[in-house]
């Protein structure tokens, strides 16, 4: 018998968005899993047809849940239990690279931080 619903947290870890299910629980009691534009408890049912948004390293991934599963499965099924809707990352070449200071130099002034933050868009 198939499930009518599954905790968030359960079905990100069984379709491999997390490691374990422990991080799965963590991220969503950290605000980083979203069912259907809102922040979501481990709890919150998911059903099929829900939107999620699930921030994990540097990554936000939307994906629209397919397929309702409760225990963590292979590559291939967890695949298929999902519809990624992440838009493509930017090449690489227009990523700005980080900021490095040459060693010794100490921390930087507040002249260069102000520089810095205009050189990644933060101001």
């Amino acid at each position: 018998m198939t499930p009518s619903a599954v905790r968030a947290d359960a079905w990100t870890w069984a379709v491999r968005l997390y490691k374990t299910r422990t991080l799965a629980t963590a991220a969503c009691k950290a605000g980083h899993v979203r069912v259907n534009g809102d922040k979501a408890k481990p709890a919150t049912p998911v059903h099929v047809g829900d939107r999620l948004v699930v921030r994990g390293g540097d990554r936000e991934r939307t994906v629209e849940v397919t397929v309702l599963l409760a225990k963590r499965v292979g590559a291939e099924p967890a695949a298929r239990a999902y519809i990624d809707h992440t838009p493509v990352a930017p090449p690489a070449k227009f990523v700005a690279p980080p900021a490095v200071r040459d060693p010794g130099t100490g921390r930087p002034t507040k002249k260069e931080r102000r520089q810095l933050d205009r050189l990644r868009g933060r101001s």
